[in-house]
């Protein structure tokens, strides 16, 4: 409530507030770094979640098998998640590294390239490699959890349709995707949520750079509180931040049929 009444006000370090009204949104529509945030932010989310929950359901797919070391491949894909961003952000800004990246040293090893390619310092290159880094990290998680909805599924529904001649990719459209779908939607809604508040690794891996490239909504509100002393826009763009959210969230609510939920527990 006191971000919303503040959105209102032009706010000063030494002084009273200034009252100015819709000032403050109307400076929002007409800043084009805005736009260009929300739009990352948007990207982010409908390709990064996508791709992280499509592989999730993969590897929950393969790892949900009886084969040997499956605990093994789960504690291994598993392991990026529970890593701080920060040290996330660390990592991949040295493998990403132009000159002593280890990306840059494979790809020069294999002959692909001859030299090497600035990942995080081109507008072609940063948003997409922030995105492939969140996968990488979040994957695991996803995984888990859609495990976690495939070890609720009776054993006899695929044994029966296993008897009845349906094949993998049949067993999986008919019987497996309609029985986790509340759980592949639990993952898409925490999906919207990591779009909507990605900050200490795109801080540490790109500060938002190079331009505006991987400027996100949270990062720009951070940027005008703390680094321009505009606290009152500052709380303006975080409301409006949540309308959009709220926005997505529901519509995503309403194309999903209104599920939501997940399993629990799995071998």
């Amino acid at each position: 409530m006191w971000n919303f009444f503040l959105s209102f006000q032009k706010w000063k370090p030494l002084g009273a507030n200034q009252w100015i009204g819709l000032k403050n949104y109307l400076l929002i529509v007409a800043d084009p770094v805005f736009w260009e945030a929300l739009q990352n932010t948007l990207v982010y989310f409908f390709i990064g979640t996508p791709i992280a929950i499509g592989l999730a359901l993969l590897l929950a797919l393969l790892v949900n098998e009886p084969i040997r070391g499956r605990n093994f491949y789960r504690t291994v894909i598993f392991l990026p998640y529970p890593i701080t961003p920060v040290a996330i952000g660390l990592i991949w800004k040295w493998i990403l590294n132009d000159r002593v990246g280890l990306l840059n040293h494979i790809l020069r090893s294999l002959g692909i390239i001859e030299t090497g390619v600035p990942f995080l310092q081109s507008f072609e290159f940063a948003l997409p490699s922030v995105i492939g880094t969140t996968i990488w990290q979040v994957v695991g998680y996803f995984m888990i959890l859609v495990l976690s909805g495939l070890q609720t599924i009776p054993v006899s529904l695929n044994d029966a349709a296993l008897i009845d001649g349906a094949g993998p990719l049949r067993r999986t459209w008919s019987i497996t995707l309609p029985l986790i779908k509340s759980t592949l939607f639990l993952c898409f809604i925490i999906g919207i949520i990591n779009s909507f508040t990605v900050f200490d690794m795109v801080y540490v891996m790109t500060n938002g750079g190079p331009g505006h490239a991987t400027e996100f909504l949270v990062t720009y509100i951070y940027r005008n509180a703390f680094e321009f002393n505009r606290l009152g826009y500052s709380a303006a763009l975080t409301f409006v931040m949540f309308i959009v959210l709220l926005g997505v969230t529901f519509l995503s609510n309403r194309l999903s049929g209104g599920e939501a939920g997940g399993g629990a527990g799995y071998e």
